[in-house]
């Protein structure tokens, strides 16, 4: 029990668990008082050494299981519930469907029977389908999608169906038929659940043995590769990053409070002296931004789109106005949303009122609404920002509203994700909206939204 509980530890460990010696060492010193009888004080004890933080209760609770639990579902035996002509009439629907196909008749025999995969199988499942190469927990629903194929549940599931409608024809009453189904879904749902566990326990086993990695700067990792632990560590990070650059914003206001000396203005105005400074002159000083946000937040872009607005709105004090807008298929104002609260509550509440769908990215259409009830927004001091990767969905970009935009404000400027290959790719009308952009920033990480951010804030 011991190995098993410091390879559990180890796994812990690989999948971002902060987890000491010494609180191994209390691990063990519980469980030595508790004892492994119960199962819920087991659990219990080791929640309490091994977790500190709330956000790794999850990850405990995912892992628990694959270690400490035997993962063999319950199955019934079909065959022995049936009458001798219900069998009769299974046997023959069968051999109608399946003729000589030995292996799927094999296993729908396993399935009536109730029998489960042996460890010997599910090892052999596993060696023909790779998984012994695996050695990340995100790898657990294709590993689990190929042994599956490879057991042939899969091709059974879709033949379901068709035995049963092959029964109904030969005479199967109706309430035997929705028993029998019943049971059948039963034990499909076991076999896979079985094959679900093997996947998951040896792919723990294999990150156990493992030596932890080094984990990557937050602030550089790609935004679509954030696992769900790694977003709050995020949006802890985006508070620091605003923090850091409200100072460093109004470093650069006090600096430009008066103007940067300007020698060309001051020569022009002391020529009514002779050439001597008698009235010195000075640049215009720094100007706050004033902002129009529009936003893609569709799955591919949400998290991205919320560390933005967060940080946007942090810097609030930094920037003359800001209207901000976010889409999917529509456009939506959040503008008042973000102003009558904290920013974190306001992003939040965003983010639930405009939940990912079954709906298409249509840039084009909300454009075309921005162009209805919003244009008269923009005047020459405007940054209009974009922030999307460009994908429409083969809809129409209204690029003609895009160049309007573009004319009216002081400049337009777009924040994608992706990188100049991947334009022009699919739905991608990433090249022809650049065409009407002043700049377009590469930002795939909290690093260069930050950066590009501050530019923004640098350049009033």
């Amino acid at each position: 029990m011991q190995r098993r509980m410091v390879e559990f530890i180890r796994a812990l460990r690989a999948a971002g668990v902060r987890i000491s010696l010494a609180e191994s060492q209390d691990a063990m010193f519980g469980v030595d008082e508790t004892g492994i009888g119960d199962s819920a004080a087991f659990k219990s004890v080791m929640k309490a050494t091994l977790v500190k933080n709330h956000r790794h209760q999850p990850v405990f609770d995912y892992f628990f299981p694959l270690f400490f639990t035997n993962n063999r579902p319950p199955m019934e035996n079909i065959l022995e519930q049936l009458s001798e002509e219900q069998e009769a009439l299974l046997q023959e629907a069968m051999q109608s469907l399946m003729g000589n196909l030995e292996a799927l008749r094999d296993l729908l025999q396993r399935l009536l029977e109730g029998r489960e995969f042996s460890d010997e199988e599910l090892q052999q499942l596993g060696d023909n389908s790779g998984l012994s190469q695996g050695d990340e927990m995100y790898m657990r629903p294709w590993f689990e999608r190929r042994l599956q194929r490879q057991a042939g549940l899969t091709q059974l599931e879709r033949m379901l169906d068709d035995l049963l409608e092959t029964l109904a024809d030969m005479g199967m009453s109706d309430e035997a038929l929705a028993e029998l189904e019943e049971l059948l879904r039963q034990n499909m749902a076991g076999l896979n659940e079985q094959i679900s566990q093997h996947v998951g326990a040896s792919l723990a086993e294999q990150m156990a043995q493992q030596e932890p990695r080094e984990r990557p700067d937050l602030l550089d990792v790609p935004l679509q590769r954030l696992s769900g632990g790694d977003i709050e560590d995020i949006r802890e990070e985006v508070r620091r990053l605003a923090a850091r650059l409200r100072t460093r914003a109004a470093l650069r206001q006090k600096r430009a409070k008066s103007g940067k000396f300007d020698p060309r203005r001051t020569v022009r105005k002391n020529m009514r002296y002779g050439g001597v400074p008698m009235e010195t002159q000075f640049r215009k000083r720094h100007k706050k931004p004033s902002l129009i946000l529009i936003c893609d937040l569709s799955t591919s872009m949400r998290y991205a789109v919320e560390f933005l607005l967060t940080l946007v709105y942090e810097l609030s004090d930094q920037v003359r106005r800001t209207h901000s807008f976010v889409f999917i298929h529509d456009l939506v104002d959040v503008s008042t949303t973000l102003t009558e609260l904290p920013p974190r509550e306001a992003v939040a509440r965003i983010m639930a009122g405009n939940p990912p769908g079954y709906y298409s990215t249509d840039l084009g259409n909300s454009l075309n609404s921005f162009n209805r009830d919003h244009m008269h927004l923009i005047d020459s001091r405007s940054t209009i920002l974009f922030f999307g990767d460009g994908r429409n969905n083969y809809n129409d970009p209204r690029l003609d509203i895009t160049q309007d935009m573009q004319r009216k404000a002081r400049r337009l400027i777009w924040f994608c994700p992706e990188s100049r290959r991947q334009w022009g790719t699919g739905d991608s009308d990433m090249w022809e909206y650049s065409m009407y952009a002043d700049n377009v920033l590469m930002v795939n990480s909290l690093r260069q939204l930050a950066d590009a951010v501050d530019r923004i804030l640098a350049d009033g």
